[in-house]
C-alpha cells in the first residue's frame, strides 16, 4: 500500500504527520512508528502523527503521537501547532493528554493545552512529594518542579542552561524509578520577568531544538514560584514560544509551524 505523508517542524521539532480520519491505513504500531521515525532508514523525525477520526463525537479529530522510539505518548505542543496550520481553521482535537483547542495564525497557531496538573499522582510519581520544590538531585540539578501539562515534566533552575550536560543528566531523569511512565527533563534560566531560556530531554526523543510541552510545564513551574509574569517568552534552541497561563487556569501556547515536504512510501518496506 502506498502512503501519504506530511512533514512538518515547529522550531525545528519536527514530525512525520499521517492523515487517517478517512480511514484505510493498516494498525500503525509501536514498531512501525519507530521505523518510520528512524533518520538514517526511515523517513525521519522526532514524533510521527496520526490523525484518526474521534468516534465519541466530542472533538473534530483524534491526534495520536508517537515518539521517535516509537513509544505512544500523550501530548506533543509544537505538533499541535503544526496539525493546526495543516487542518487550516479552528478544532478541538482529543489526545491521550485531553482536549486541546487548535486556532491556525500567521505563521503558525495559537494552541489552548487546557489545564496543568499539579499532584504527585498526576505526574506521576512514585510516591507522595512537594511538586513545587521536589527535595531531590542529580548531580548540580536539584530541587526540580514538576507538572503534567497532559505529558509529564521535570523543571529544574539554573543559573546556566547551556553549561548543564543535559545529554548526561537527561537519560538518566527520564529513566530514574521516581518516574513510573519516565519523564521530560527541562533546564531553565530565568532572564527577567518575562524571559526564560530552556533546554530540554525529551522522553523517547532525546536532546530536542524545540517542546512545546516543555515550554508550557516550565513556564507554569516558573509562574507558581513566582519568578515570572503570567505570560512570557520561552526561548529553545530552535527558536522562541510565547506562554500565558489565564486567570481561568488555561495554558495558552502560540508560535510558529512550517510544512517541509510531502511525499509518499510502501507500507510493507517498514511494516
Amino acid at each position: 500500500m502506498r502512503v501519504s505523508f506530511t512533514k512538518m517542524h515547529g522550531l525545528g521539532n519536527d514530525f512525520v504527520i499521517l492523515d487517517n480520519r478517512n480511514g484505510g491505513l493498516p494498525e500503525l504500531t509501536n514498531a512501525v512508528a519507530a521505523a518510520l521515525a528512524n533518520r538514517t532508514t526511515g523517513i525521519g523525525c522526532d514524533q510521527l502523527i496520526l490523525l484518526e477520526n474521534d468516534e465519541s463525537g466530542d472533538s473534530d479529530f483524534r491526534m495520536r503521537i508517537f515518539n521517535a522510539d516509537g513509544s505512544e505518548v500523550e501530548a506533543c505542543g509544537n505538533a499541535s501547532r503544526a496539525v493546526a496550520l495543516l487542518h487550516g481553521e479552528s478544532a478541538r482535537v482529543a489526545t491521550d493528554g485531553g482536549l486541546i483547542a487548535l486556532e491556525p495564525a500567521e505563521g503558525g497557531a495559537r494552541v489552548d493545552m487546557g489545564t496543568p496538573r499539579f499532584e504527585w499522582q498526576d505526574i506521576p510519581l512514585a510516591y507522595a512529594m512537594d511538586t513545587l520544590s521536589m527535595p531531590v538531585a542529580w548531580g548540580p540539578l536539584e530541587n526540580p518542579a514538576a507538572v503534567n501539562v497532559g505529558n509529564p515534566h521535570v523543571i529544574f533552575f539554573t543559573d546556566d542552561t547551556d553549561v548543564v550536560e543535559l545529554d548526561v543528566l537527561g537519560p538518566e531523569i527520564e529513566h530514574d524509578p521516581l518516574f513510573p511512565d519516565r519523564i521530560n527533563v527541562n533546564v531553565a534560566t530565568i532572564e527577567d520577568r518575562t524571559n526564560i531560556r530552556l533546554r530540554v530531554w525529551e522522553r523517547g526523543v532525546g536532546l530536542t531544538r524545540a517542546c512545546g510541552t516543555g515550554a508550557c510545564a516550565t513556564a507554569i513551574a516558573a509562574m507558581r514560584r513566582g519568578l515570572v509574569e503570567r505570560n512570557v517568552t520561552v526561548a529553545l534552541p530552535g527558536g522562541p514560544l510565547q506562554i500565558e497561563w489565564t486567570k481561568d487556569n488555561r495554558i495558552l501556547m502560540t508560535g510558529p509551524a512550517t510544512l517541509s515536504f510531502v511525499g509518499t512510501f510502501e507500507w510493507s518496506d517498514f511494516a
